[in-house]
């Protein structure tokens, strides 16, 4: 049972796998779901559900994109006070 524990850590924890010598953890991140990615489109492909695919990458496309734009316009609200009248 151990081995079968170190082995999902060694390829999917980033603090286990040799992504760990990177010390940006954003960037880590950032190559970890690269991967992820990557693996996907080459099974989707490999067992031929392009549909399935095409469907499931344009929702996860649209999720992401939602977050990353929450994520800049809190940023930038954060950033003015109470008293700026320029938001």
């Amino acid at each position: 049972m151990n081995i079968i524990s170190d082995l999902y850590k060694l390829v999917m924890d980033a603090n286990w796998n040799p992504l760990r010598k990177i010390p940006d953890i954003g960037l880590r991140h950032l190559l970890m779901q690269l991967l992820a990615w990557m693996w996907s489109i080459i099974f989707s492909l490999y067992f031929g559900s392009w549909l399935v695919f095409g469907l499931t990458a344009s929702a996860h496309f649209l999720l992401i994109f939602g977050v990353f734009m929450t994520a800049i316009i809190f940023n930038k609200g954060g950033k003015y006070g109470s008293n700026n009248k320029n938001l």
